[in-house]
């Protein structure tokens, strides 16, 4: 099976983390953290910020890693690793995805998640209040 590698940016702010919804696609209307591949010969760190500056005309600061998930998707294998970030500008404009939130500790698992980042979402409540 194929492996992708990938990252995602967990952008907290106020208590609260950024998530994003999928606009099209098998997955269109699932909710997941931005990110996306990692390019050849591409740093992890790099790849989030440029990933969120493609994905939501944003620059984000890369802060640490905090979780790496692995999950087989029915035509791939995922490997991602989850980076926390704080946006730099408050401005976020929807390049790619349907909509975005900023969701609370308590609203976390009340939305319909993709797979590999419902994995994550314990580890993420324990950077909210």
């Amino acid at each position: 099976m194929k492996t992708i590698n990938v990252v995602a940016a967990i952008i907290v702010r106020e208590n609260c983390v950024l998530a994003t919804q999928k606009a099209k696609g098998d997955w269109k209307d699932f909710w997941e953290f931005p990110g996306g591949k990692i390019e050849q010969g591409e740093k992890a760190e790099d790849a989030v910020v440029r990933e969120i500056r493609e994905e939501l005309s944003a620059t984000v600061s890369v802060q640490k890693e905090i979780a790496t998930v692995e999950y087989d998707y029915p035509q791939f294998h995922l490997f991602m690793r989850c980076f926390l970030c704080a946006l730099k500008s408050d401005e976020i404009f929807l390049n790619e995805h349907k909509n975005f939130r900023w969701i609370s500790r308590a609203d976390l698992k009340n939305l319909k998640w993709l797979p590999a980042d419902e994995c994550v979402l314990e580890k993420i409540a324990s950077f909210l209040d």
